[in-house]
C-alpha cells in the first residue's frame, strides 16, 4: 500500500471518495429512501429543507433528495456513455488519419480542425436537430459525436511517432487487419496520452447536459437530471426558493472539481513518465 501510495504521490484520493460516494449514491437511493421520486406532492410545493424532506421540495412538489440521487444516474449515464462515444469516434478517426497517407491525412485533418473550431454547443444543438425528440440516448449520441476532436488530433499524432517501429510494420506485412494492429499495437501505446482528455469528457459531458436543460434544449423535466432540476431555476429565484437551484449545482460543481481533480493528475502523472523516459 505505501508502494502504491509513493507511486502515486499526489493522488486526489479525497477526489475519487467524493467520486465513489456520489455514483453509490445514485446506485444505492432505493434502499436509502424510498418512494417515487418523480411523486408530485401538490401541498408541499417549495418546501424549505427538513427533516422529512432533506434538501427541501420543488415548485411541483417534489422531493429533491430523491431528484438528485436519480437525477445523478442519468447526468452520470450521460457523462460516461458519451464520453465513451467520442472516445470511439475520436480513437478510430485518429488511427485512419495517422495510418493513411499524407494527402488524405491532411484532408482528415482539416475535417477535424474545422469541426474543432465550431462552439461544442452549437454542434450539440445541430446533431440534436437531427437527430428529433430529446430523450437520454439522444444527448449522450449527440455529445458523444460532438467531442471527439481533440482525441482524434493526440491519437494521430501518437500514431505518427509509433506506426514506423518494427513491431507495427511486421504485423502489416504479415497481413495484420487495420482492427488487429489499432487494438494489439496502437491502443496500448497511446491510451495513456488521451486518458486525461477522458476523463475531463466526462466532465464536460455532464456540464454539457446541463447547460443544455438549463436551456430548455436537453432532458425534459418529467426525466430527473441535474441540468433538468436546474431548468426549474428562473421560477425558484421569483420564489425566493433558492434550494432548487443551489442543491443540484453544487452536486454538479462537486462532481465536476473531482473530475477535474483526478483529471489533472493522470495528466501530471504523465508527463512525470514521459520526462523521465
Amino acid at each position: 500500500m505505501n508502494h502504491f501510495f509513493k507511486e502515486n504521490k499526489g493522488l486526489p484520493v479525497f477526489s475519487i471518495l467524493i467520486i465513489v460516494a456520489i455514483i453509490l449514491g445514485c446506485i444505492f437511493i432505493p434502499f436509502i429512501k424510498g418512494g417515487n421520486h418523480g411523486y408530485m406532492d401538490l401541498n408541499s410545493i417549495n418546501m424549505h429543507p427538513n427533516n422529512i424532506f432533506y434538501f427541501g421540495t420543488d415548485s411541483l412538489g417534489r422531493d429533491i433528495f430523491n431528484l438528485i440521487w436519480y437525477g445523478g444516474r442519468a447526468s452520470i449515464f450521460i457523462g460516461f456513455t458519451s464520453t465513451i462515444i467520442s472516445t470511439v469516434i475520436g480513437v478510430i478517426y485518429g488511427s485512419i488519419s495517422g495510418l493513411a497517407s499524407k494527402s488524405i491525412d491532411a484532408l482528415l485533418m482539416r475535417f477535424c480542425e474545422i469541426t474543432l473550431s465550431i462552439p461544442t454547443i452549437l454542434l450539440v444543438i445541430f446533431v440534436q436537430g437531427i437527430l428529433g425528440k430529446n430523450n437520454t440516448f439522444t444527448i449522450c449520441v449527440a455529445i458523444g459525436i460532438s467531442s471527439w476532436m481533440s482525441i482524434a488530433k493526440i491519437v494521430r499524432v501518437e500514431i505518427n511517432q509509433i506506426k514506423n517501429s518494427e513491431f507495427v510494420v511486421i504485423s502489416r506485412l504479415m497481413g495484420g487487419s487495420f482492427l488487429h494492429i489499432l487494438k494489439t499495437h496502437l491502443i496500448p501505446n497511446f491510451i495513456p496520452s488521451i486518458m486525461f482528455i477522458i476523463v475531463s469528457n466526462i466532465g464536460s459531458a455532464i456540464v454539457m447536459e446541463s447547460t443544455l436543460s438549463f436551456l430548455g434544449l436537453g432532458l425534459p423535466v418529467e426525466i430527473a437530471s441535474w441540468g433538468s432540476m436546474l431548468s426549474m431555476s428562473e421560477g425558484a429565484l421569483l420564489s425566493n426558493s433558492w434550494w432548487i437551484v443551489i442543491i443540484p449545482g453544487f452536486f454538479i460543481v462537486l462532481t465536476l472539481v473531482s473530475i477535474t481533480n483526478l483529471g489533472n493528475f493522470i495528466r501530471e502523472n504523465l508527463n512525470k513518465k514521459l520526462g523521465n523516459l
